[in-house]
């Protein structure tokens, strides 16, 4: 009978603890992060901007359930346990649900209405390849304001699936964070000295305008930069700066202010094939806060293709032929910064070479991009020689900086200058045929101005991404231990498991033996 109501207790006490351990979970969420990179774990930026969240953020997600493709369910289940997550760090003023716009005609259109497009996948169904129509996009609701993120990054290959943790943090915080916040930072591109203006950066344009107050800024003598400019971005200027536009912008650094120059010092004209120096007086003022542009063009063995018109022609049409351009630099050595993560390439035509001559115990300097390990320059003047080829002992130098950011100028700890040695890198230009510029050269800038403007830290969240652990290369010999190990192992453990069993079995017999004898 004692038995017996132990028994109950047992099972009476459990019973209660599953309970409560279920009614504990429903109530807090909580998960262990055991990743190198703490993928799962939300960054203080991130909760910090739900933390002060004013009124309630609506997420409606529009997922298709079922997915074809695993990777595409584990997708779906990432962002419902980063939701639950958003939620309980903002204090439940994250609200989300989730439909399945693939559930009928209404839902798709429900869906199509609110700007959600579905994304076509490859599937195999029955040894044959499919087209599937998924939706993995959600809509981001604050007060009367709303914003449509995407979980396919777009590519030439219909795209991507954005990776869990850091990436997909980075969207959905950004979506946030444009929509609850008060005021847009006051970003300026400078005018006044032969830039470019507003229509001649549309790609930037269109970038920079949903997180920033974007406008043009004419820089004269008689006024000054406001003090609600927050970063001015500076694009190759060609006319010479005055004195007081200089002191100008001296005196927006001292104040802690902050300027992304495109500048590279050195002129190209196309049309003559010439390549000239600038003299605008910004390559002293620069080398006044010891940045020192080298007056010689780069030359890179890793460079872009361009088109000439060759001597055949096609019915009276001229003909044109691809040739290597060592002056346009093909840039894929980038370092390790919230500027350049994420960027898998720059295009860089007619660089220069950034040297810092400064102190870097008082002013931190860092390269941030560099050319390859064959590259040359040659000193301005120089000629755009289209027919010259090329020999391997012209590129004699290795990784020459063409990009840096400089923190600590004229004395105040905060004001900042990022540096890109080229002058048309990020201009689109004007007219019928504007020039297309990869998304990598206008993601650098837009990663700039957030890195030069941005006080909430949310740039941080650029670098947190989901870096691939390479498999350990080991030798053959290894490889066989580890071959046999696997296979002999399990049959030496039962074999131990069964001596030491009978070990125990051959004393308890003893012992019962010597008992009865007793």
């Amino acid at each position: 009978m004692k038995k017996k109501q132990s028994l109950y207790t047992r099972v009476l006490l459990i019973t209660a603890i599953i309970v409560i351990v279920n009614v504990i979970s429903y109530s807090y969420f909580f998960r262990l992060d055991f990743t190198r990179d703490k993928r799962y774990t939300l960054s203080k930026p991130t909760i910090t901007l739900l933390k002060n969240l004013k009124q309630p953020v609506t997420i409606t997600a529009y997922f298709t359930e079922n997915m074809p493709d695993p990777s595409l369910t584990q997708t779906r289940n990432d962002f419902k346990d980063m939701l639950i997550e958003y939620a309980m760090q903002s204090g439940n003023k994250v609200v989300f649900n989730f439909i399945n716009p693939n559930k009928n005609d209404s839902t798709e259109k429900e869906a199509m209405k609110s700007g959600i497009q579905p994304t076509t996948v490859n599937v195999r169904e029955k040894d044959e390849m499919k087209n599937k129509r998924v939706f993995l996009d959600a809509v981001v609701k604050y007060g009367d304001k709303s914003d449509n993120i995407s979980l396919v990054i777009a590519g030439a290959n219909g795209g991507r699936i954005l990776p869990s943790g850091g990436p997909m943090e980075n969207v959905l915080t950004k979506s946030i964070k444009k929509l609850t916040i008060d005021r847009k930072p006051d970003i300026a591109l400078l005018q006044g000295n032969g830039e470019p203006k507003m229509e001649a950066v549309k790609q930037l344009n269109e970038s920079l305008r949903e997180m920033y107050d974007f406008h043009e800024l004419q820089l004269t003598d008689t006024s000054a930069i406001p003090a609600s400019t927050k970063a001015i971005i500076l694009i190759n200027p060609k006319d010479t700066f005055s004195s007081m536009q200089l002191k100008h912008l001296d005196d927006f650094l001292t104040r802690g202010g902050s300027m992304f120059i495109a500048y590279s010092g050195l002129n190209d004209d196309l049309q003559n094939l010439k390549g000239t120096l600038v003299n605008n007086g910004l390559t002293p003022w620069l080398a006044g806060k010891n940045i020192i542009l080298d007056p010689k063009f780069i030359i890179d063995a890793r460079c872009e293709n361009i088109n000439v018109p060759s001597q055949q022609s096609f019915g009276g049409m001229p003909m044109y032929q691809q040739i290597a351009f060592p002056y346009a630099v093909h840039i894929v050595n980038l370092s390790s910064h919230p500027i350049t993560e994420g960027l898998s390439a720059i295009s860089l035509p007619f660089t220069s070479d950034i040297k810092f001559s400064g102190d870097t115990n008082k002013v931190k300097y860092t390269a941030l991009a560099f050319t390859s390990d064959k590259t040359g320059l040659l000193p301005a003047p120089v000629d755009f020689d289209l027919n010259h080829t090329w020999v391997p002992n012209e590129f004699p130098l290795v990784n020459l900086p063409v990009a840096a950011s400089v923190t600590g100028i004229n004395g105040n700890k905060d004001a900042k200058i990022v540096i890109v040695s080229c002058a048309g890198f990020a201009v689109n230009g004007t007219g019928q045929h504007p020039v297309l510029q990869p998304e990598d050269n206008i993601e650098l800038v837009v990663n700039a101005v957030d890195w030069l403007s941005d006080d909430t830290g949310l740039i941080e969240l650029r670098s947190k991404v989901v870096k691939p652990v390479p498999i350990k290369d080991v030798s053959d010999s290894t490889k066989s231990f580890l071959k046999y190990m696997n296979f002999f192992l399990p049959i030496l453990l039962v074999i131990i498991y069964g001596a030491v069993r009978m070990q125990m079995k051959r004393r308890k017999r003893t012992k019962r033996m010597e008992e009865t004898y007793d």
